[in-house]
């Protein structure tokens, strides 16, 4: 049984999930700037690869607050959507570490004057990280609201 999460007396999962919802793609789409557009990149500078760090962070402390969530509401075992919501979820995590990597690397090799030449890993893993949060997140509402 996991230990239960609260802000303010509130579950936490319900108001963190939604800072990574934001936060997230936010990340992606600064870092999918950052690669192709240089008026972009000279003003985010490091901002990707800061708010991809940020979200590295919370995704994990997001995902235990969710699953003290489940077990206060009696766990995910007969509810399939909450099942999905959960597998989906857990995804997350190491989408959300590859596109800090992908914005880290962005920035070290345009700040240092070279270029990242793995076009697929600057554009995809960013594409697939928002992809993979609406997806976690639609069948989060799903086992919400129905």
């Amino acid at each position: 049984m996991h230990t239960a999460y609260e802000i303010g007396g509130l579950p936490a999962h319900p108001l963190l999930v939604h800072a990574a919802v934001v936060l997230l793609p936010l990340a992606a789409i600064c870092t999918i700037l950052h690669s192709v557009w240089p008026a972009a990149r000279a003003r985010l500078g490091i901002v990707p690869t800061l708010l991809a760090a940020l979200c590295t962070a919370l995704v994990p402390v997001t995902v235990a607050a969710g699953h003290a969530l489940a077990d206060q509401l009696g766990g995910t075992a007969g509810n399939p959507l909450l099942q999905r919501h959960e597998q989906l979820a857990d995804q997350i995590l190491p989408w959300s570490i590859a596109l800090t990597v992908v914005a880290l690397g962005n920035w070290v090799w345009r700040r240092y004057g070279a270029t990242l030449s793995a076009r697929w890993a600057r554009l995809g893993i960013p594409a697939v990280t928002i992809v993979a949060v609406v997806r976690a997140g639609d069948a989060g509402a799903h086992a919400t609201w129905g």
